[in-house]
């Protein structure tokens, strides 16, 4: 009788566990409408309301249209999902990482942030460091005359360049402090490009359309 109540203890406490085994390792966004988000976990697709939880231990805890983004928690740790950002690497709380997938013209962007100000960045591995134009610059809010002056050379010649410390670079999960950054004369570049004062900060490993961007701290 001891035996048989030992056995049915443990089926009870089974029963009471979560229903899934492991926390996700892959999550992004499908489809995104307010109060409710069709999230990719681990490749399958999950429908989920606020405040549900997927097999895979995926909580949604918010989702807006008017934000573009989603907030999950998995195992306690929160995150924001933005459209065609993949988030992974939950169980390692000693490392964060962004995934980057190219588009039909082979090259990598990323929706970042730069001291806050949202920003759409092109991944530039030529480049030594950050690179913007002047409007985004004051878009942004920088002090670019501040910087330390100097010459570059571009497709279109010889720019004076503003050289600078940026206070906070976000791609994803990852924020970096105190990047290299050169702020250049005229409209070039249209797109704020991503370069090595930031990568190399960072592991980056390439399988054909796809980037991952792996912060150890």
């Amino acid at each position: 009788m001891r035996q048989l109540i030992l056995t049915l203890l443990l089926i009870t406490l089974s029963l009471a566990l979560p229903p899934y085994l492991r926390a996700a390792e892959t999550v992004s966004v499908y489809a995104l409408f307010n109060g409710k988000a069709i999230l990719m976990v681990d490749g399958s697709r999950r429908v989920l309301k606020e405040g549900e939880v997927s097999t895979e231990g995926v909580r949604l805890i918010s989702a807006s249209t008017e934000t573009d983004e989603a907030v999950i928690e998995v195992e306690g740790k929160r995150r924001v999902l933005k459209m065609g950002v993949v988030i992974s690497a939950f169980t390692g709380p000693a490392q964060a990482s962004t995934t980057l997938w190219a588009s039909s013209n082979g090259f990598f962007h990323a929706e970042g942030s730069i001291n806050g100000v949202p920003l759409t960045f092109l991944v530039d591995t030529g480049a030594n460091t950050i690179a913007m134009n002047i409007a985004t610059a004051k878009r942004v809010g920088i002090e670019y005359e501040k910087g330390q002056p100097g010459i570059a050379k571009t497709a279109s010649g010889f720019v004076k360049i503003y050289g600078l410390t940026l206070d906070r670079v976000k791609i994803g999960e990852i924020e970096l402090r105190n990047v290299e950054a050169g702020v250049i004369e005229g409209s070039q570049p249209d797109t704020p490009l991503l370069g090595m004062s930031f990568l190399g900060r960072l592991e980056m490993r390439r399988d054909g359309n796809r980037m991952d961007l792996i912060k150890k701290y």
